[in-house]
């Protein structure tokens, strides 16, 4: 599916009374799976263990 396809479909899920930013966020939403993605795809991911290691070093844990 093309990005103008999947954001057409995410617009026409919103409801009628939907403002502009609700519209952009949307897109943004849309924007961050298609880069997750790519990076899951390219092998740029980090284990749970590993994620929680970082998450420890930030809060002192």
């Amino acid at each position: 599916m093309t990005v103008k396809e999947l954001v057409l479909q995410a617009i026409e899920r919103l409801p009628e009374d939907v403002d502009f930013r609700d519209v952009k966020d949307e897109i943004a939403f849309l924007a961050a799976l298609g880069e997750a993605e790519d990076d899951i795809a390219a092998g740029r991911t980090v284990t749970n263990e590993e994620m929680r290691r970082r998450i420890g070093s930030w809060t002192g844990a």
